[in-house]
C-alpha cells in the first residue's frame, strides 16, 4: 500500500470523495499527483462503477459497505459500521406534530445534525423551526434565524423536515433514478448515483432537499459510528442530502432522533397502517394540517393543534 502520510496520495485522495460528475477530474488528478498504487486506484474506479443501490446483491453491499468504512477509518480515524436494514412488511412511517406543544427550541435541529452526520461548517440542518406569528399560518412571513427566549410571546412554531409524499416531486424530477420512495413510506437516496443536478431540489415545495456546495467538514468526535447506507452515512460534497425518518434507527424498533429530543412530547411516530399506534390516534381524533396541500404531494407528515 502506498504510504497515507504522503503530502501528494492525501491531497490526491481528498478529490476522492466521488460524485459521479467528478470521478474523472479526481482520478486524473490522483494520477498526476503521484498515486501509483493500483489498489488505492482500483478503489477510486470501483466507487465510480458502482451499480444502482437496487441493483446491488448482498455481496455486493458487504464488500461496498467494507470499503466506505475502511475509507472513514483512513480519512477520519473513525471506526463506524454500516448497516442497510430493510423495509419492514406491513408498515407505513409516518409523522405527527404538536403544534400547540413545539417550544421552538431546537433541540430536534441539533439531534437530527448528530444523529445524521451532517456538515458543522459549512452547517447543513434537514430540519428547520420556523417562528410563526399567532394566528396565521403564513410561512412566507415566519423567521428561521429568531434569537431570544423560547416560546416569545405572540407566536408558536412549526418545525418543517422531509414530508415523506406519496407522490413525491423530487422522485419524479430526478433524471437519473437516483432517489425513490421505499415500500415502508422514507424516500432515499443513492448517493453514489446522485449526479448533483439538484432539479429534486428545486421540485421540492418544502425545501428538504440539502446540496453539498463543499466537502462536509466533521471532527472525528462528532461521527456517528452507527450509519445505515440510505441514510446517514458520511455524505461527499456534490450530492443532494436529505431526512430520511432515521431509516437506521426506525428499521429497528427506535424512534427518530429527532422526536427522543423533543422536551415537550410534541412529536409522534409511528406505523400509519396501525390503529393503535400514536400517529394513527392522531389522524383519527385531530384535526390535521398538511402543508402545501395545494402542491399535492399528499405527505405522509402533519401538525395539529390540541
Amino acid at each position: 500500500m502506498s504510504d497515507p502520510e504522503d503530502p501528494a496520495l492525501a491531497r490526491a485522495f481528498e478529490r476522492a470523495r466521488l460524485t459521479r460528475r467528478s470521478f474523472l477530474a479526481a482520478f486524473g488528478a490522483a494520477a498526476a499527483a503521484g498515486c501509483a498504487d493500483r489498489a488505492e486506484r482500483s478503489a477510486l474506479w470501483e466507487a465510480f462503477v458502482q451499480q444502482h443501490y437496487k441493483r446491488l446483491t448482498e455481496d455486493d453491499k458487504r464488500v461496498i459497505f467494507a470499503r466506505l468504512e475502511a475509507e472513514v477509518r483512513r480519512r477520519h480515524g473513525v471506526q463506524v459500521t454500516i448497516a442497510d436494514p430493510a423495509p419492514l412488511r406491513g408498515v407505513e412511517f409516518g409523522y405527527a406534530l404538536n403544534l400547540s406543544a413545539c417550544v421552538g427550541c431546537r433541540r430536534c435541529e441539533h439531534a437530527c445534525a448528530v444523529e445524521n452526520n451532517t456538515s458543522r461548517d459549512p452547517t447543513v440542518r434537514y430540519l428547520k423551526v420556523l417562528q410563526m406569528e399567532s394566528g396565521s399560518m403564513d410561512v412566507e412571513r415566519s423567521r428561521v434565524g429568531y434569537q431570544g427566549p423560547v416560546p416569545a410571546a405572540g407566536h408558536f412554531y412549526m418545525p418543517v423536515q422531509c414530508q415523506q409524499c406519496r407522490d413525491a416531486p423530487c422522485v419524479r424530477a430526478c433524471p437519473v433514478g437516483a432517489t425513490w420512495t421505499e415500500p415502508d413510506g422514507i424516500t432515499v437516496v443513492d448517493y453514489n448515483w446522485c449526479i448533483g443536478c439538484r432539479y429534486c431540489e428545486a421540485a421540492c415545495p418544502y425545501f428538504a432537499r440539502r446540496f453539498n456546495f463543499s466537502e462536509p467538514d466533521l471532527r472525528p468526535s462528532e461521527i456517528n459510528p452507527d450509519q445505515g447506507y440510505l441514510s446517514n452515512r458520511l455524505r461527499p460534497v456534490g450530492v443532494v442530502e436529505k431526512c430520511t425518518f432515521c431509516l437506521h434507527r426506525v428499521r429497528r424498533g427506535e424512534y427518530p432522533a429527532c422526536l427522543e429530543a423533543c422536551p415537550t412530547g410534541a412529536r409522534k411516530f409511528g406505523n400509519l397502517l396501525d390503529p393503535a399506534s400514536e400517529v394513527r390516534q392522531v389522524l383519527d381524533h385531530k384535526r390535521v394540517y398538511v402543508l402545501h396541500e395545494d402542491a399535492g404531494t399528499s405527505p405522509r407528515f402533519y401538525y395539529f393543534f390540541d
